[in-house]
């Protein structure tokens, strides 16, 4: 979970930066920035569960 909140925090950064340095506004880029990051966040979350799970259930190659 803390790999998670990490990748939020930064994915806030560059989102606000990225969309101040587009719009020159505060206001879509403070927007932007918490709406689209915590989205992507659970996606990455559950997409991570879903790699895992996937992962575990892999046969072995056959020699």
């Amino acid at each position: 979970m803390k790999k998670t909140i990490t990748f939020a925090m930064l994915h806030f950064g560059v989102a606000f930066t990225i969309t101040y340095l587009l719009t020159g506004s505060w206001v879509l880029g403070g927007a932007v920035a918490l709406i689209e990051p915590a989205v992507n966040t659970v996606v990455f979350y559950f997409h991570e569960k879903a790699w895992k799970r996937a992962e575990s259930k892999q046969l072995p190659l056959a020699a």
